[in-house]
């Protein structure tokens, strides 16, 4: 079998107060993609909110729907969105091939029932991070190259969050249902990522960090504003972050993030601000 699946439950602001470093990481912290030949999933219930990879080596990787979903196929009632990471690769989507350079993107919409996925080469593969929600229309299937996306240079050096942020997958650039997807890269000198830190209760939102040296490492914040806990990650690992929670990061040594949201609307600037002095 070549797609790998778990599902990870929703917990309260309450109890996560009493979670030991462990228990944590395993609620959390999705540390497993990006393996080769092998399709991987996390399944949230955090606004069924899936997120995982894809990595096709010799052959290509077909994307199957998983028992959770209790679905013919897999974008049955769902929608996709794909950045890759890694060298050129193609995504055939219902016979139509896409082919996606290093951090270009595909949205494809509810309805399409056949998608795989596959490398221009086997020795230096594509490297596919996914991100799916739930769907209640039919949106065409758009490619968003690296020149497509919106761009928005943000913080400053001396508060060492110099970072460009890259829009791919929103309202803006292409016609979604829930889906948000982008990418922020801090510049060099730089470590920490969304601070001041924010919340928004109307949606949950995926941190896929990556760019990651081997010997480094990115500390990534989470929970209630006055009752932060933290999470020590690698490259290539993700966090989920429930709606009532911050999510914010500072690095060893400067990284990037993807970073996909999902829930009540699409409006980006949606967020409720926790200021420095008053995180706790």
């Amino acid at each position: 079998m070549k797609t790998y699946y778990e599902t990870r439950y929703a917990s309260s602001p309450q109890g996560v107060k009493s979670y030991d470093t462990e228990q944590l990481r395993e609620e959390f912290l999705i540390d497993n993609l990006m393996q080769e030949d092998k399709i991987v999933l996390v399944y949230s219930h955090y606004d069924r909110f899936i997120s995982g990879s894809a990595v096709p080596t010799k052959t290509a990787l077909k994307l199957e729907a998983i028992d959770p979903l209790k679905a013919e196929y897999f974008l049955e009632r769902r929608e996709l969105g794909i950045i890759n990471i890694g060298a050129a690769g193609a995504v055939n989507v219902d016979g139509v091939e896409y082919v996606l350079e290093h951090r270009e993107a595909l949205y494809v919409g509810q309805g399409n029932k056949d998608v795989t996925f596959s490398s221009k080469s086997a020795s230096n593969p594509a490297l596919f991070y996914i991100n799916s929600t739930p769907a209640n229309k039919a949106y065409p299937n758009k490619k968003i190259g690296i020149n497509d996306v919106e761009v928005i240079e943000l913080g400053a050096a001396e508060t060492a969050n110099a970072r460009t942020l890259r829009k791919y997958i929103v309202n803006s650039v292409v016609d979604v249902c829930q889906l948000q997807m982008g990418m922020t890269t801090l510049k060099s000198g730089s470590s920490w990522n969304t601070m001041p830190a924010h919340v928004h209760d109307r949606r949950m939102e995926v941190y896929f960090y990556f760019e990651v040296p081997e010997d480094q490492a990115v500390c990534h914040f989470m929970g209630q504003p006055q009752e932060t806990r933290h999470i020590w990650m690698g490259n290539n690992q993700a966090v989920i972050s429930p709606p009532w929670s911050i999510h914010s990061g500072s690095g060893t040594s400067s990284y990037s993030f993807i970073w996909g949201m999902a829930g009540e609307n699409l409006d980006y600037g949606d967020m409720d601000v926790a200021k420095i002095t008053e995180l706790r």
